[in-house]
């Protein structure tokens, strides 16, 4: 495996490989230490250096606990570009890493596509009789290529897409517009969720701002009304954002996986 750069106090960066047609290196940081795993999924072109991630391994540190962070393909320090990743694709590195370095009753910590991404590894898991230890999900983006994209865009964005095969989305969190493909969209109507029940075969915790304007409190309901009733939670935040950053809304992170843990 090979090393990368990596700042004092943190893991080094070790490097997956992920094989089959489509091979590729991804840039993973395990923090060595004791009881069920933590997973960090990181939503749509986030990274393992987010505020959030970043302040969950830092506990980890502080408890000597093992936590693991990646970049899907496309993402932060992995290979791979973004505009050609698919929820497939996501969905297979986390698959991968989760496999490799975090496979006892992991805890899965799903941000926004991260949710999407967690519910998915808990159904392949369950289907191979293996179990999670738990899931804080964070703004959950379950099947949001459909149900938050496609399902909204007006009849001329349809159209750019079907014509031209992607669409630049401007977006508050990053400098340069979010390229969309069709192909995501199409690929994304092959992992939909919420048109039958969810068993994810552990406790969920969503946490969830009711002033996001990307993913509405009303899909956290959504989300919730199709898990079992016995250890599912929803908590919202009246005037949490998205993001889901501050220091309150990082401290109620910490606590509601500690919980879990």
């Amino acid at each position: 495996m090979a090393l990368s750069e990596t700042s004092p106090g943190e893991p080094p960066v070790t490097f997956h490989t992920l094989g089959g047609s489509s091979p590729r290196r991804l840039a993973v940081r395990v923090r060595e230490g004791e009881g069920p795993p933590v997973v960090w999924l990181g939503g749509f072109r986030s990274d393992m250096r987010a505020t959030k991630a970043a302040a969950l391994d830092a506990w980890a540190a502080s408890q000597g606990r093992r936590m693991v962070r990646f970049d899907y393909s496309g993402h932060g320090e992995s290979e791979g570009r973004f505009e050609d990743g698919t929820i497939s694709d996501w969905f297979a590195d986390a698959m991968s890493v989760i496999e490799h370095f975090a496979d006892e009753r992991p805890i899965l910590v799903g941000s926004s596509m991260g949710g999407w991404i967690a519910c998915l590894v808990a159904r392949e898991r369950a289907q191979r009789s293996s179990s999670l230890g738990g899931m804080v999900l964070i703004a959950p983006a379950l099947d949001f290529t459909e149900a938050l994209m496609w399902a909204s865009f007006p009849p001329e964005i349809r159209e750019t897409l079907e014509r031209d095969g992607v669409w630049y989305r401007s977006t508050p969190y990053a400098p340069e517009p979010d390229p969309i493909r069709m192909a995501l969209i199409e690929d994304g109507r092959r992992h939909l969720l919420l048109d039958a029940p969810l068993e994810p075969g552990c406790p969920v915790h969503i946490l969830q701002g009711m002033a996001d304007p990307d993913v509405p409190h009303g899909h956290a309901l959504r989300i919730l009304e199709r898990l079992p009733a016995p250890g599912s939670m929803l908590t919202l935040i009246k005037d949490g954002d998205h993001r889901l950053s501050r220091p309150e809304d990082i401290a109620l992170l910490v606590r509601t996986v500690e919980a879990m843990a």
